[in-house]
């Protein structure tokens, strides 16, 4: 045994069983391969309730049958038993007697027994006679067995050592060996009649015979000499046994019928009720994919037709009901459409009288000139919240069209930050765009692309609090990813499940400085979801938000992943170090590996935002939950910001 201690696991080396693993991975491996087949029928036997009602009632009739089985057959036992017994204690005391008779009838010249008496006094002869004699009355019902007194054998001297020369019995039975010696010292040490069961073994002879079960009967007699012996009656249980076999086999051949009639019973009962089932599931199934004209066929009165009626009556509803949303609905959708079609002519008139007023401002004095600037923006707003108006009625009606081509998404890109550089410079933010080195190419349309990523820098720019905004591209595999990171106010718990919702808003009380409609990122998340891809956010309170937009490489190509992680990375090494400056906060500082140390990137630090808040955060575990389609997921308020957060922060 090496120092320290016993060695844990066996073949450390080659790891056949590792420390800590119960029986290793060669032990789950079997168990594994072991569980492969027996899976189909696992899910067969957890989707099937009738299979498992049938092998129930299988199982439970098996178990009543084999108990009533084994106390039947227990009292046949028991019945055959006692009375072949009790004929046998009779016929047996029958025969006692008459041997004792014989023994002291005296001797006579004449009379019926005249050839026995000419024996004399010979005992031995006299014996094998009484044997043929008693054996000769039960016609194979029994056997008839002589034994000399102690051991079985010839009598030692004394009184009878004239007596019995031997073990003698009829019909080739073997007596020494079918009288149990267990039997043979009772009656040597006691009087009266004993009995026990045994077997019937036959001698060598011209047909042997195989030994047979028997009821053994014997008792202390004399003979003619006064001599001790024992008379042993063997009662063959043949019969007995094979009667005992036929009730077997009656028994287990009609529990058989039976288990199999209760299981096609069962099946039958089960199949009634669950047939009905099978079917409203089916057609359930159907309701749900939109086939609202499915019912269930219905017969008879009894409760499973009461069920069908109140599924089919459900259905009804239910189909009614959905046309009268999908009426009002397209009423609604058809009524945003006209409406906004038939304020383009009012707005357009409008329009143009604003243009005249908003050009001769410069004549007006200061309170009417700024009432015309003030119209001008409205009427900009109004202008973008119409086209807005239509662009998301025809995403509702199904008309949107996507025009998908090559295109670098590097260009994109930087169209987009051309355009929000005056936000930004207002704002005093600067946006960084990482990634750009290589060519970023998918099959898209290029005008929903950057409205999209146009809305995001926006978004990002306004509500970023004058820090940094970076832009990550990134392709891998089937898929190309644009993330937007700001290092604003962030998402609150709850706002990433409503944040591409239309017309929604973190903070009602905020200004809209930019003049935004609230339904740019609902029109984002549609653009997103007509080329196949994601739209998806992560925030945390005073940390910031990330929205990232994920695109197949090809048009038609399901997505299976994205190659920009949801979380950034510098929210990871927040919480990273975080944890470790719980558990020591002079670690973290002496391997210099906090967040802008010498362990991290030139690109992290400087997108690392300045307020020192945000840098000793301790943000909680992530708390993810989604919008439909978006994945949209928003981390926890820390502790210790909750008196911080300014409550503001609408997209």
């Amino acid at each position: 045994m090496p120092p320290g201690g016993p060695r844990r696991g066996v073949l450390r080396g080659g790891r056949l069983l590792q420390d800590g693993a119960p029986g290793g991975p060669v032990l789950r491996l079997f168990v594994h391969l072991a569980r492969r087949p027996l899976l189909p029928a696992v899910r067969i036997w957890r989707r099937n309730i009738q299979l498992r009602v049938v092998a129930a009632t299988l199982l439970m009739s098996l178990g009543v049958v084999l108990a009533l089985g084994f106390v039947v057959i227990a009292q046949v036992s028991m019945g055959l038993l006692d009375a072949k017994e009790e004929a046998a204690q009779s016929q047996a005391a029958g025969g006692f007697a008459v041997a004792q008779e014989k023994a002291n009838t005296p001797f006579a010249a004449d009379g019926p027994d005249a050839n026995d008496n000419k024996v004399g006094r010979d005992a031995s002869t006299w014996m094998n006679s009484l044997v043929k004699q008693l054996a000769s009355g039960g016609q194979t019902a029994f056997e008839v067995a002589a034994l000399g007194a102690g051991t079985g054998e010839e009598s030692g001297p004394g009184p009878g050592a004239q007596g019995v020369k031997g073990a003698r019995a009829s019909g080739n039975v073997d007596p020494t060996a079918s009288v149990p010696a267990s039997l043979r010292r009772a009656v040597n040490h006691a009087t009266g009649t004993f009995k026990t069961f045994s077997q019937i073994r036959y001698t060598a002879g011209a047909e042997e015979k195989a030994p047979e079960p028997a009821l053994v009967i014997g008792k202390r007699l004399t003979d003619i000499n006064g001599a001790p012996y024992d008379l042993y009656y063997l009662f063959p249980l043949s019969q007995e046994e094979e009667s005992l076999n036929l009730i077997k086999v009656t028994i287990a051949t009609a529990g058989v019928f039976v288990v199999v009639l209760l299981g096609a019973i069962a099946w039958l009962v089960v199949r009634q009720v669950v047939s009905p089932v099978r079917m409203a599931a089916g057609i359930a199934e159907r309701l749900s994919a939109g086939r609202l004209q499915e019912r269930m066929k219905v017969t008879g009165e009894d409760d499973i037709a009461r069920l069908g009626e109140a599924f089919n009556k459900m259905a009804q509803n239910l189909h009614t009901k959905i046309q009268q949303l999908e009426d009002l609905s397209r009423m609604q959708r058809r009524f945003v459409s006209d409406v906004s079609h038939e304020l383009r002519t009012p707005l357009t008139t409008v329009r143009m009288a604003a243009d005249v007023i908003h050009d001769a401002r410069v004549d007006f004095d200061p309170v009417t000139a700024r009432s015309a600037e003030l119209l001008a923006g409205q009427l900009d707003r109004f202008e973008s919240l119409l086209a807005d108006l239509l662009e998301i009625s025809r995403f509702d009606a199904g008309a949107a069209a996507l025009e998908a081509e090559p295109i670098d998404l590097r260009e994109v890109v930087r169209r987009v930050i051309d355009g929000a550089e005056p936000l930004a410079e207002h704002k005093g933010s600067r946006i960084r765009v990482l990634g750009d080195t290589q060519p970023v190419i998918a099959e898209a349309d290029s005008r929903r692309v950057e409205r999209v990523l146009r809305n995001l820098v926006v978004n990002a720019v306004e509500h970023g609090e004058g820090r940094d905004v970076v832009v990550r591209l990134a392709s891998a595999g089937g898929a190309v990813a644009v993330a937007v990171r700001d290092y604003g106010v962030g998402l609150k718990p709850g706002e990433a499940t409503r944040v591409f919702n239309r017309f929604w808003r973190a903070d009602p009380a905020r200004a809209r400085t930019t003049g935004g409609t609230g339904l740019g990122l609902s029109i984002a998340v549609e653009d997103a979801r007509l080329h196949g891809g994601w739209l998806q956010a992560w925030g945390e309170p005073g940390g910031g938000s990330q929205f990232r937009l994920t695109l197949p490489r090809t048009a038609d190509e399901p997505l299976r992943g994205s190659p920009i992680p949801l979380e950034p990375e510098d929210s990871r090494s927040n919480r990273a170090r975080a944890v470790a400056e719980a558990a020591g906060r002079g670690d973290a500082r002496g391997n210099g590996r906090g967040q802008g140390g010498p362990g991290a990137s030139t690109a992290e630090r400087s997108a690392i935002p300045p307020r020192s808040a945000v840098a000793g955060a301790v943000p909680v575990p992530a708390d993810p939950t989604a919008l439909p389609g978006n994945g949209a997921r928003v981390v926890a308020r820390p502790a210790d910001q909750a008196t911080q957060e300014d409550g503001t922060g609408g997209r």
